[in-house]
């Protein structure tokens, strides 16, 4: 049986000491899978990943990458155990060119860095022929994918995408979901917190439906997508 690439079981975490906002969360994403994770705002969907990432603790249960346990390490080192992060605000640094932001995330890196970032540079054109350029004179848009393609410097096995298409314009949107599915064609396994239910689950493989810090639902993605139940509660009604 294949390990998945990450396994989260009973994840209970928040931001203030025994005030959890996940109650007890489990999930699961396989090699090469789409995964989405939707809900009303204030579920836990963001709080999930910023979990998995060591940037909140995790007060109980248990995740696993690979099948080995990395509850609670530091977030440096769990990008070192290949998992990619793209947060939804602040995920470039404006005043620094392309390739400098492509160099801060390479940072962990101790070989074949520059190699990496070229190989970057190679996949994404666009990025290579405004190398120079600064990061803030990029559109929404473009900085968005130049996000997606810095956490890619150190080749993950699976990227965590907060809220991709926030802010952007629809044109912007199509653009930003055809970067991660080519991205997920290349062997890169996907975990989306998304607004845009309707578009996340027509994207992905399977769902979870988040709801007050716990599961809800889960299922194929087009399968929660005609689950008069899951509209109900993504609308608030429940």
């Amino acid at each position: 049986m294949i390990k998945p690439v990450l396994e989260c079981n009973g994840i209970a975490a928040g931001y203030v000491k025994g005030l959890n906002i996940l109650q007890g969360i489990d999930l699961v994403v396989s090699k090469g899978e789409v995964v989405s994770i939707i809900g009303p705002n204030g579920a836990g969907k963001s709080t999930l990943l910023k979990a998995i990432m060591g940037l909140i603790n995790v007060s109980a249960g248990r995740f696993y990458i690979e099948g080995i346990e990395k509850t609670n390490l530091p977030t440096h080192k769990i990008v070192n155990e290949g998992v990619g992060y793209v947060p939804q605000v602040a995920n470039v640094f404006p005043s620094l060119t392309i390739e400098e932001n492509l160099d801060m995330g390479a940072w962990s890196l101790t070989k074949n860095r520059k190699e990496s970032i070229v190989k970057i540079f190679e996949d994404f054109p666009l990025l290579a022929e405004r190398k120079k350029e600064k990061a803030g004179n990029l559109s929404g848009g473009q900085r968005q994918i130049l996000a997606l393609a810095r956490a890619l410097v150190t080749s993950p096995e699976i990227l965590l995408l907060d809220e991709p298409s926030a802010g952007l314009s629809p044109i912007a949107i199509d653009d930003v979901f055809k970067t991660i599915k080519k991205i997920n064609k290349n062997g890169v396994s996907i975990l989306l917190v998304e607004q845009n239910a309707k578009r996340a689950l027509k994207f992905s493989d399977r769902g979870y439906v988040l709801d007050q810090g716990r599961n809800a639902y889960q299922g194929k993605g087009t399968d929660l997508l005609d689950d008069p139940r899951v509209v109900d509660l993504y609308l608030g009604k429940l």
